[in-house]
């Protein structure tokens, strides 16, 4: 018989306080708000950590993150978890009895679940903080949804710089939950970039079309030549994808040729050759497309989040950590995806891995992020934080026992 490691009974106290953990999730989930705007988020998360015992708590870092430090009794590695907070422009469709209370915001991608993870981690580690040896680093982000994000502002401000390995969890909303963890080697996710044309024509009536430069029409025709950079100037080997996701042209009369007209749309790539070629073909396309047709177009790039690599060694840590922990048919190894998250800018400095847990409420069929009726299976709070558990047991748990 052996010592019951950290983990085992970290675990049982973990499920003995559920359904604590479940009113914080719906306290989340009823009450969310905007990137940039999460300032009742903000106070309800020092709130608890102040309640749990969390002296050394620095807040609006980077604009508005929150990082909260346990320093062990022992001296150790410095390893941090990151959560983010902000919600998305969305009105929720879904029948949930705690659906959100602010119409037109919604937690659709499951920050309100990394949050509560995160928290609920934070409250049982603080109890054995005389068997910890090293630091273990708190980080709730603001605003990862909206350009710049936050992550990239916490890193410039320095709070972070002694962090050895960093981990972020992401909840998969379109896959049912089954207690299952997702990892990936190397690029994870891509560079996410977005681009914005105006397109200025010569309005006019709908009659005397031969007197106008028709703005709707130059911009469809920018629209279908966008499409020829994937398809005609990148290598069919590299990963890239160019979305238009909005186009707007003209006031609703059906006897008026629009002045203007609104592109706007977004960038995925990994190769950062690649990506600058899609930016500057962007620019040339759309001027030489509008040039041809007699009207002037207006461009806005914005380089946003960089690809998301995962490092080999913490990749393979957590993996062989998470096999012990959930059995090998519960850690799957998955593809990169073309999504972009801001957790990049850190593991651009921090060696570090980003994971998912598949999280759907439904048996069947489950709506993707960023969906009204994402809907989440609160057993998946449970495999985070048992995640963070793992990691924190490999890193920082000064008895070291066996993973079970």
């Amino acid at each position: 018989m052996h010592e019951k490691s950290m983990l085992e009974n970290m675990t049982y106290n973990l499920e003995d306080s559920f359904d604590e953990a479940k009113a914080m999730f719906r306290y989340l989930h009823q009450n969310p708000e905007l990137s940039f705007q999460e300032h009742q988020t903000r106070a309800f998360i020092v709130d608890q950590l102040l309640q749990y015992g969390y002296e050394n708590i620095k807040t609006n870092v980077g604009g508005g993150g929150i990082v909260a430090k346990l320093v062990g009794s022992q001296e150790g590695p410095t390893i941090a978890f990151r959560a983010d907070f902000d919600a998305l422009a969305i009105t929720e469709e879904t029948d949930l009895m705690y659906k959100s209370k602010t119409k037109g915001v919604m937690h659709a991608c499951g920050h309100d679940a990394h949050t509560t993870m995160l928290l609920t981690a934070a409250k049982h580690l603080i109890d054995i903080q005389s068997e910890i040896k090293g630091t273990i680093i708190f980080v709730f982000q603001h605003a990862e949804e909206v350009k710049p994000g936050g992550a990239k502002s916490i890193m410039e401000s320095g709070e972070l710089d002694d962090v050895e390995a960093i981990y972020g969890i992401h909840v998969r909303g379109d896959l049912p939950y089954d207690g299952v963890v997702e990892y990936c080697h190397g690029y994870a996710l891509a560079a996410s970039d977005s681009f914005s044309i105006r397109v200025q024509g010569n309005g006019g009536h709908a009659a005397t079309p031969h007197v106008t430069v028709d703005s709707t029409v130059v911009a469809a025709f920018i629209i279908q030549q966008l499409q020829t950079i994937i398809s005609r100037n990148k290598n069919p080997l590299d990963s890239g994808v160019l979305t238009v996701a909005n186009f707007h042209a003209g006031t609703g009369g059906d006897n008026i040729i629009s002045d203007y007209a609104n592109i706007s749309g977004t960038v995925r790539t990994y190769n950062p050759s690649l990506r600058t070629l899609i930016k500057q073909r962007i620019y040339e396309v759309a001027e030489q497309v509008a040039s041809a047709h007699g009207a002037v177009v207006k461009i806005d790039y914005i380089d946003g989040y960089p690809p998301l690599f995962n490092h080999q060694n913490e990749t393979n840590l957590l993996s062989e950590v998470f096999t012990e922990q959930f059995s090998e048919s519960n850690v799957v190894e998955t593809p990169p995806r073309m999504g972009g998250e801001d957790f990049a800018y850190y593991v651009e400095k921090i060696p570090g891995s980003f994971y998912y847990i598949r999280a759907g409420a439904h048996t069947t069929e489950n709506y993707p992020h960023h969906h009204p009726k994402f809907q989440l299976d609160e057993r998946c709070i449970l495999t985070g934080v048992q995640s963070i558990f793992g990691l924190v047991n490999h890193y920082c748990y000064a008895k070291k026992g066996v993973l079970k």
